[in-house]
């Protein structure tokens, strides 16, 4: 994606991934998918391999034991270390991609975060971090001119050994996303997918411009498991 001469003030999404990530490992490795809301220790600018810090996640996924053997996958990795699950939720289950949600929290090394470099480039995160099949996807802030955003990413990959690609990018004063943008944000990939796919196929006119069974071997997956998702989709699109 070319990044063109533009005033300051840019909002940009980054699909990243970046060693020793514990939701990078389990979410490559497991269905379903993290997001990351908050980290409540701070680690200190000298802190050692051995500090760690707490962060509140949800896992989420199509069911019980998707979500179940994602946290699993996060309990069995190297770089994470207890997982404690919270009784009551914090309001942002409908906010979540996924029908079943789980949140929890986590301790982890400080070494690990990808945040702070991002923060060193000038890239402030706006909106929960999501992972899913082993990527990142922020939601950046960059204050500079936009004719600087090539060479700060490029300071990020070397610095955190990091792979990152710019998926979106637009000016601050677009606005903030649209209804319709935010009920997007909740399907999960799968669902999406679907959704999008089917939208630019004509499934949604009238008359359709094609079938389900059609959509399903454009995909290469199951009638059953098209309707699934495209249900789902529907669902949470036109929640009031």
């Amino acid at each position: 994606m070319a990044l063109a001469d533009q005033t300051p003030g840019t909002r940009l999404t980054l699909e990243l991934w970046h060693p020793n990530c514990w939701a990078i490992e389990a979410t490559d490795r497991r269905n379903g998918g993290v997001l990351a809301h908050a980290i409540y220790d701070s680690p200190r600018a000298d802190a050692l391999s051995t500090n760690s810090v707490n962060g509140l996640f949800t896992a989420y996924g199509a069911t019980e034991r998707e979500v179940e053997r994602l946290l699993d996958a996060i309990r069995e990795t190297d770089h994470a270390g207890e997982v404690q699950e919270l009784q009551q939720r914090f309001g942002r289950a409908r906010n979540a991609p996924g029908n079943v949600v789980r949140e929890f929290f986590l301790e982890y090394n400080p070494n690990d975060m990808v945040c702070p470099t991002l923060l060193q480039h000038g890239f402030v995160h706006s909106a929960p971090v999501r992972i899913e099949d082993g990527r990142e996807e922020w939601q950046v802030g960059f204050a500079g001119e936009r004719t600087e955003i090539q060479d700060q990413l490029d300071g990020v990959r070397q610095e955190a050994d990091a792979e990152v690609t710019v998926s979106s990018i637009t000016s601050s004063d677009s606005g903030t996303k649209s209804p319709r943008e935010q009920r997007l944000d909740t399907l999960t990939a799968a669902q999406r997918e679907v959704f999008e796919h089917a939208r630019e196929a004509g499934y949604f006119e009238w008359p359709r411009g094609t079938s389900t069974r059609e959509l399903a071997d454009d995909m290469d997956i199951s009638k059953t498991t098209l309707l699934e998702h495209l249900r789902k989709a529907e669902a949470k699109l036109l929640d009031p």
